[in-house]
């Protein structure tokens, strides 16, 4: 089957040097819009938005809990076998690639969705329509960002377009709550170390374009001490009243309302009877920024109150019977940022506009943290709908389906783009 080249990619081989075309990522949508090739596969992407939908559907109706996304990363593979990716593989970590080989191997770009949801194993994935509204538990986040990864190929392909660059496409485990972003972190670490030039994750709906990565340090902190009866061994330091001082500490953070920096005392649990001084107590904490500098503030000032909070617990009491604590980091996302002028977010700016859309920077915790952070161009975008849709994270999760073909033509064209030199 003959391929063919986009105009504009044809032009930046023959007199572009590498360094000019990054500078021309300002008007980068409006010179490949003039390409016919391109053309095509937006005009793909339009008129097969249905087989998206049902792809969506498809791919959402099969589970994947947290660390437990084998089954839904079994059907993505069989997907990108069935598309003809080349070297499809699941890594160590259970990412799912394919790779569609370009005119050169570099520049490397690697589109992007997360295969794992929020829900527990055993969770009804079944999906409705309702008009244009789907309804199903991941539906947009990130089902819809898994099936416009799907659409790129398939319109690429239907369109014949060569890109200059090579492209792997990616379903990654691990983007949600514990999994702490463990399967970017592979990819990057090992499976495709030093070999991505260009990172994109779909994530969610709508056309914003996430271009600072809020990073967050998680962590399990747990008191413990022998316990004992509530009148009977009165007077033995308990670890229940440890974890509510630290609680009361935690609390009272000051942090800076710019930039953003959260904290939050997510779950807790602990004790076995209201009559007995408990032998254990735990809470879970969540703190977020996306300054390195204020992140490490406030994991500090929680270091100090976790300290704090046992030295005096087991102070207030004379017993023998003292109480320990271990703080264990749960999850560490890292913060980063792609500057606004930084030639991949203008390019993800360019293109977006160039459609008729309106161009949104924002900041979020997504799979592109890790390159942001290490220093690696990265952006997020959504997948398309007429809306940010609602019920992220619920069993009623709705994806708005009106003109979602807007989000698949700007990935697709995008994609392109972001080949180039």
């Amino acid at each position: 089957m003959s391929l063919r080249l986009p105009f504009a990619v044809a032009l930046s081989l023959a007199v572009v040097p590498a360094a000019l075309a990054q500078e021309g990522a300002t008007d980068i949508g409006e010179r490949l819009l003039k390409d016919g090739a391109v053309q095509a596969a937006l005009a793909h992407a339009k008129a097969n938005e249905a087989q998206l939908l049902d792809d969506q559907v498809r791919i959402c109706e099969v589970e994947a809990p947290p660390f437990k996304e084998e089954k839904r990363a079994a059907l993505y593979k069989q997907m990108f076998e069935q598309l003809g990716l080349k070297n499809v593989r699941i890594d160590r970590i259970g990412n799912v690639l394919g790779e569609r080989p370009g005119l050169a191997p570099r520049p490397h770009l690697v589109m992007a969705a997360h295969l794992d949801t929020v829900f527990p194993e055993g969770t009804d994935v079944k999906a409705r329509r309702e008009g244009t509204i789907i309804h199903g538990p991941g539906i947009g986040d990130d089902c819809r960002g898994l099936a416009v990864v799907v659409g790129i190929v398939r319109a690429l392909d239907a369109a014949r377009v060569v890109t200059q660059g090579s492209i792997t496409f990616v379903g990654n485990v691990g983007e949600e709550g514990l999994g702490d972003l463990r399967g970017v972190k592979h990819l990057f670490n090992e499976e495709l170390k030093g070999k991505i030039d260009r990172f994109v994750s779909i994530d969610g709906n709508a056309l914003g374009i996430t271009n600072v990565g809020v990073g967050s340090k998680r962590y399990r902190v747990t008191y413990t001490g022998p316990g004992g009866h509530s009148f009977g061994a009165f007077g033995r330091a308990n670890p229940v009243h440890a974890l509510g001082r630290a609680i009361a500490k935690v609390s009272d953070f000051d942090v800076p309302r710019q930039p953003k920096t959260t904290f939050n005392v997510g779950r807790v649990g602990g004790g076995t009877s209201v009559n007995a001084i408990a032998f254990e107590s735990w809470m879970e904490v969540d703190m977020r920024s996306s300054d390195k500098a204020a992140l490490a503030s406030v994991d500090a000032s929680f270091a100090k109150a976790v300290d704090d909070a046992l030295i005096e617990e087991n102070a207030r009491w004379n017993d023998t019977g003292k109480i320990a604590v271990e703080r264990k980091l749960v999850g560490d996302r890292p913060a980063g940022l792609t500057p606004p002028d930084s030639p991949i977010v203008v390019a993800a700016s360019s293109v977006t506009r160039v459609l008729g859309n309106t161009v949104r920077l924002g900041e979020g915790s997504t799979d592109s943290n890790v390159p942001m952070f290490l220093g690696i161009p990265a952006v997020t975008i959504g997948g398309g709908g007429a809306s940010a849709g609602s019920g992220a994270h619920s069993a009623d999760e709705a994806f708005d389906s009106t003109d979602s073909w807007k989000g698949t033509q700007r990935a697709i064209l995008l994609t392109i783009a972001l080949t180039q030199k």
